[in-house]
């Protein structure tokens, strides 16, 4: 009796954790760029109290064997890559990727970080960064008399300086890809590290090998479904009260075995 109550124990705990995945799911439905996450579950070691072939005669074996469970582990909480819906903005900083790939980001501590967010700004110098101001990699510096700034499919950037009538090319926005966007670690504020399980960055142009294109003025958004995460979120409540009420039932069990004595 005590092993279905660390079994049903188990079960809670995987999905308590379930439960957190999908809150943070929906806690960033409106987050630009933001990839949600699902958790993976996969069963404990089993307790072998007959292994399924041994002997039950000179002439026979059990077909099955008796194998009793013992309960449930989190195997990982997985980042879901699916493109997000595309929202026109208006704002000519603001960039959705169309396809596979993150704009670089310098960090303070001189690492690259990686990000789907394109609703870009630009600081006081002029450079393009990200909502906290961390400048995009390549940097990029858009002067203080340009009247307009364009963003082309394939990441040149040019704006109309002063009373020029013609466009002056400033730079071009790269995009990184990686092997496994799975294995890419977030650390907030939309971005992820590279690791050992995502590989190496690879760097190219937008548009070319593969890349996805960038499209100006809008905004990638969250690719969170909340009518999905709303049934997730049933069907966890109701797994984690089945299992309490295993461990109600086990322990009622338990009641009557020592009422008996």
């Amino acid at each position: 009796m005590i092993r279905s109550l660390w079994t049903a124990t188990s079960g809670m705990g995987a999905q308590n954790l379930n439960m957190d995945v999908i809150a943070n799911n929906l806690a960033n439905v409106s987050t630009t760029g933001f990839k949600k996450a699902r958790a993976d579950f996969e069963d404990l070691l089993y307790q072998a109290i007959k292994v399924p072939g041994s002997p039950t005669s000179e002439e026979t074996v059990s077909p099955t064997g008796i194998q009793v469970g013992l309960g449930v582990k989190t195997a990982a909480v997985q980042k879901i890559f699916s493109v997000g819906d595309l929202i026109h903005t208006g704002n000519e900083l603001d960039v959705a990727i169309e396809g596979d790939g993150f704009f670089l980001v310098d960090m303070p501590n001189g690492n690259i970080a990686y990000t789907r967010a394109g609703n870009l700004k630009r600081d006081g110098d002029g450079r393009i960064t990200t909502s906290d101001g961390y400048p995009l990699n390549p940097e990029i510096t858009i002067p203080e008399n340009a009247r307009r700034v364009a963003i082309g499919e394939s990441g040149i950037v040019s704006a109309t300086l002063g009373d020029d009538t013609e466009a002056t090319v400033l730079g071009n926005l790269d995009l990184a890809t990686f092997v496994n966007d799975s294995g890419l670690l977030a650390v907030g504020r939309n971005l992820f590290r590279e690791t050992g399980s995502s590989g190496a960055a690879s760097i190219g142009t937008p548009g070319i090998d593969g890349y996805g294109t960038l499209l100006q003025t809008y905004m990638e958004s969250s690719n969170v479904n909340m009518a999905e995460e709303m049934a997730n979120m049933i069907t966890t409540q109701r797994a984690f009260e089945i299992n309490s009420k295993a461990i109600s039932t086990s322990d009622e069990m338990m009641q009557t075995t020592v009422n008996l004595v």
